[in-house]
């Protein structure tokens, strides 16, 4: 190596070392996540059954779209599914609030919360479908004892959703009351304290003095639950399979039975279904960083 191209690694060296770190991970990024983003977008442009010639067929995919009412369907699951899956985020918090406590067995409590993070989803699926079980099932147990009638929430087009939704929420409120007791322990003591001294107290200390402080955990939440919310497969596949009648399905399961399950073997089809998850991911994602941005720009000021 010449002197010049060893003066100039020295030079850069505090800006050259991390980027060689970085660049595995971002070669595998690119590889697994970047380029087939884009292969989707080429693909739904096709009609392809995954084996065979490829017809391309421009945006004929996504004008089906418009009118495929099992598409209509899926679309309005995942709003259902976006907006209660949010109710993780105060859920979680509020969890998070009363474990941060120095009381004896405190620990004991924690883990008992967290449990629910570290089970499988296909675990907390079996688990819920047997808790809805139409005869045996504790929820219709509960209900007899209490002289009301059974119902059957997995069988019932109009409950089934919801019930795989208070599936989800398990182990996500889990996750949330994670970041938050993360972030409450990262909470500046003295902030608290002045607060207390203006005469902060309860939800005013909360709102004022707490919660601002808690932002980064928020914005982490928000991110992780609405895309647990979207990509919302394993849940769904393991209680219902997309029933009953196809009222529970959403994009993202909807996309598997149109490209990879027997129903379809349509990939140019399934490709479009990913493209629009895909905006609909980007659009929620660019607006919380947009948010974040601007608020740390304006505290700069």
């Amino acid at each position: 190596m010449s002197t010049a191209n060893q003066s100039w690694a020295k030079r850069n060296r505090m800006t050259i070392t991390p980027l060689l770190f970085l660049l595995p991970g971002i070669l595998f990024f690119v590889a697994y996540v970047v380029f087939p983003i884009f292969q989707s977008f080429n693909i739904s442009l096709y009609e392809w059954d995954g084996l065979g010639e490829a017809t391309y067929i421009g945006a004929g995919n996504y004008q089906e779209l418009l009118t495929d009412r099992n598409f209509e369907i899926s679309l309005w699951n995942n709003v259902k599914w976006l907006v209660l899956y949010l109710l993780a985020i105060p859920a979680g918090l509020l969890i998070a609030l009363l474990l941060n406590q120095t009381v004896p067995g405190i620990r004991l409590y924690k883990s008992l919360f967290f449990f629910p993070f570290v089970i499988s989803q296909v675990v907390v699926g079996l688990v819920f479908s047997w808790f809805y079980l139409p005869r045996v099932g504790l929820l219709n147990a509960l209900l007899t004892s209490l002289g009301l009638e059974s119902i059957n929430v997995l069988g019932d087009p109009t409950l089934a959703t919801y019930g795989i939704i208070a599936a989800g929420l398990w182990p996500q409120t889990a996750y949330c009351m994670i970041l938050y007791l993360t972030g409450l322990n990262a909470v500046d003591p003295e902030q608290v304290e002045a607060g207390r001294l203006d005469g902060a107290k309860g939800v005013k200390m909360l709102w004022y003095v707490i919660l601002p402080q808690l932002r980064p955990a928020t914005f982490i939440a928000f991110v992780v639950t609405i895309i647990g919310a979207l990509r919302s497969f394993d849940l769904i596949s393991i209680m219902t399979n997309g029933g009953p009648f196809g009222s529970t399905r959403v994009l993202s399961f909807y996309m598997f039975e149109k490209a990879l399950s027997e129903y379809g073997f349509r990939m140019g089809y399934g490709s479009a279904i990913a493209v629009v998850l895909f905006f609909i991911m980007l659009f929620f994602i660019a607006y919380f960083l947009w948010s974040m941005y601007r608020d740390e720009r304006e505290a700069r000021r």
